[in-house]
C-alpha cells in the first residue's frame, strides 16, 4: 500500500536565498515548489494545482504580493494564502486580510519555529477546507438522489418544523395540493390559506396534534378537479420531550372504491369453476365503463395511474382469450400463427400471472394443439 503523498506548498520570492531557506525549512513534511518570479508562479499553480498554501513575500518586481494573492484566490479558491512582509507594508496586508485573500501573514524577520507552525496551521485549514467541500459535495449528491425516491412515491410527504414552517415536500405533495412557487421556509398555515385549502389545514394540525388520530379522510378540491386525500402524520424527534417538527403524508384514496371493485372482477374470474365464456363476457363488458370513469376523474396520482394500467391490461387479456375462442370455433383452418401471437399477448397483459384460469390454459393448450397437428375441432374451450 503507497503513503499518501505529502501536502504541496509553494513559496514565492525574487531573493534566492529566501526560496532556499524555505525550502529547507518545510522539505521534510511537505513537496515544496519554488518560485522567484510572481507570473511563473501562476503559471505553476495551474501546471501543478492543487497546491495547500501559497507563502509569498509583498515586495516583488512585476506583482507585489497582494495581488498576486488576489490572483491565486480568484484561480485557485482552495489553496490557502499567506504573506511575507515588513512592517512598512502592514497598512496593505490589512486591506489584503479584510479582502479575504489572505489567511496569515508573517512578519520579517521570522522565527523558524512559528513559521513552520503557521504552515502547519494552514495546511490542516486546507485539509478541512478540502474535507469540507468534498462532505457538502456528497450531501448533495445524497439529496438528489433522495429527492428523486421521494418523488417517485405513491404518497406526498410535506415537512414542517416546530412552528409549522414548510422545509421540504415532495413532487406527489406540490400535485396533491397544487402547489405553485417555491413553498420551502414558508408558514404551512399561510401557504394552504392562499390556495384556498383552510379545511385541509385544519384536518392536518388535527391529526398531527393529536398522536391518538390515526388518519383522517377529506375532500380536496383543486381547480376542477376533486379526489379524497388520506392525512396522516408522524413525528419527527431527536430523542428529546418535544419533537422538531412532523412529517404530513397525503395519499390518494380516491380510487380505492374502483381499486376494490377491480379486485372483485378478477377474483370473479379467477374463482369460476367450469364454463368461463360466460363471466368473460360479463368482465369485457364492465371493464369500459370502469376505465371511463378513471379517465373521468382526471386524478394524476400513482394509485390511479395503475389502476388505469390494470383495467387495460385486463381487458385487452380477456377481448384476445374471447376472440380466439370464436376463431377457433367459428373458422375451420383459422392461422395458427396469428392464434399464437394472440394467446401470447393475452398471457403477457393478464395482471395475475400466477393465476390463470384453468378454462384459458385448457384454450392455450389447443392453439398449440392446432398449431401441431393442423386439426381443429371446432369446440368452444371457454
Amino acid at each position: 500500500m503507497t503513503s499518501p503523498s505529502p501536502p504541496r506548498i509553494l513559496v514565492v520570492d525574487d531573493e534566492e536565498a529566501i526560496l532556499e531557506t524555505m525550502a529547507f525549512t518545510f522539505a521534510d513534511d511537505y513537496e515544496v515548489y519554488t518560485s522567484s518570479d510572481a507570473r511563473s508562479a501562476l503559471q505553476l499553480l495551474d501546471e501543478k494545482a492543487p497546491f495547500a498554501v501559497v507563502l509569498t513575500d509583498q515586495r516583488m518586481p512585476h506583482m507585489d504580493g497582494v495581488e498576486f494573492l488576489a490572483e491565486v484566490c480568484r484561480r485557485h479558491p482552495a489553496t490557502v494564502r499567506m504573506i511575507l512582509t515588513g512592517f512598512s507594508d502592514m497598512q496593505a496586508i490589512v486591506q489584503a486580510i479584510n479582502d479575504g485573500h489572505v489567511y496569515a501573514y508573517i512578519s520579517k524577520p521570522w522565527e523558524p519555529d512559528h513559521l513552520k507552525q503557521v504552515m502547519k496551521q494552514a495546511v490542516e485549514h486546507h485539509e478541512l477546507t478540502i474535507e469540507n467541500e468534498r462532505l457538502v459535495l456528497d450531501l448533495q449528491a445524497a439529496n438528489v438522489f433522495l429527492e428523486a425516491v421521494m418523488d417517485h412515491l405513491d404518497t406526498g410527504a410535506l415537512a414542517v418544523d416546530a412552528s409549522g414552517v414548510i422545509q421540504a415536500l415532495n413532487r406527489p405533495a406540490r400535485n396533491y395540493l397544487a402547489l405553485e412557487g417555491e413553498v420551502r421556509n414558508r408558514s404551512l398555515k399561510e401557504v394552504l390559506e392562499r390556495h384556498g385549502l383552510e379545511e385541509l389545514g385544519a384536518i392536518v394540525y388535527r391529526v398531527a396534534g393529536d398522536q391518538t388520530l390515526k388518519y383522517d379522510d377529506v375532500e380536496v378540491r383543486v381547480g376542477d378537479r376533486a379526489y379524497r386525500l388520506r392525512i396522516t402524520s408522524q413525528n419527527l424527534s431527536d430523542g428529546s420531550a418535544d419533537p422538531f417538527g412532523h412529517v404530513i403524508f397525503f395519499r390518494e384514496v380516491s380510487h380505492e372504491p374502483l381499486l376494490r371493485r377491480y379486485g372483485e372482477l378478477l377474483s370473479e374470474i379467477v374463482q369460476t369453476q367450469g364454463e368461463l365464456r360466460g363471466k368473460l363476457e360479463q368482465v369485457r363488458d364492465q371493464l369500459p365503463a370502469m376505465a371511463a370513469k378513471v379517465q373521468g376523474l382526471r386524478i394524476d396520482s400513482p394509485g390511479m395511474s395503475d389502476l388505469s394500467d390494470g383495467v387495460t391490461r385486463t381487458l385487452t387479456a380477456v377481448e384476445n382469450w374471447l376472440d380466439v375462442d370464436d376463431i377457433l370455433a367459428q373458422q375451420d383452418f383459422p392461422d395458427s400463427q396469428l392464434l399464437r401471437d394472440r394467446m401470447r399477448i393475452a398471457m403477457a397483459r393478464w395482471p395475475l400471472a400466477d393465476e390463470v384460469p384453468e378454462r384459458v390454459r385448457a384454450l392455450a393448450r389447443r392453439v398449440e394443439e392446432y398449431y401441431e397437428s393442423g386439426e381443429n375441432p371446432k369446440q368452444r374451450v371457454l
